[in-house]
């Protein structure tokens, strides 16, 4: 279950007209945390940025679903499934097969290592990530969050004139 703070900033970020993917960052930069102070390992920083991104998606963010080509079956069904988990209105009542499932999880996880997290690990994903889009992919990505950076700033500097005037 994501920390109250991390869900605020997500909902910032969604307010502040940023990407799905931003607002998903928030989550996946609180298991980054998790697995730096011990809570809990990964066996890659992948593994961390994809639990991560489902529980984004459980709490309500509007993140896409992998391509058909870009991600397994199994994984695309689970974005799904944690998509659809963010719809239901009334939750299951918790079964003890649940919490088995859960604490093995957990427990899997504890046994891995922190080093998935480290500074070196997550630099060489983020590599990897950006090595496998195009070049005109990586440049419309940046032309789009510098349009939103321009949009929020004039409006921001036009607050700050209503202000000044009003004084």
């Amino acid at each position: 279950m994501p920390e109250k703070k991390t869900v605020e900033r997500a909902s910032k970020a969604k307010r502040a007209g940023k990407s799905a993917s931003t607002q998903a960052g928030a989550f996946v930069e609180e298991q980054i945390d998790h697995i730096r102070e011990g809570k809990h390992g990964a066996k890659s920083a992948k593994q961390a940025i994809a639990i991560g991104l489902s529980e984004a998606r459980r709490a309500g963010v509007k993140l896409k679903a992998p391509k058909k080509g870009a991600a397994s079956e199994a994984t695309r069904k689970k974005a799904a499934q944690d998509t659809k988990a963010a719809h239901r209105t009334t939750k299951s009542p918790s079964t003890e097969s649940k919490a088995k499932r859960s604490a093995a999880s957990t427990r899997a996880l504890k046994r891995e290592s922190t080093r998935a997290a480290s500074p070196k690990a997550l630099s060489r994903q983020g590599h990897a990530a950006a090595s496998r889009r195009s070049a005109a992919d990586r440049s419309a990505s940046a032309k789009k969050g510098w349009a939103t950076r321009r949009k929020n700033a004039a409006s921001a500097s036009a607050a700050k004139g209503k202000r000044q005037a009003s004084r």
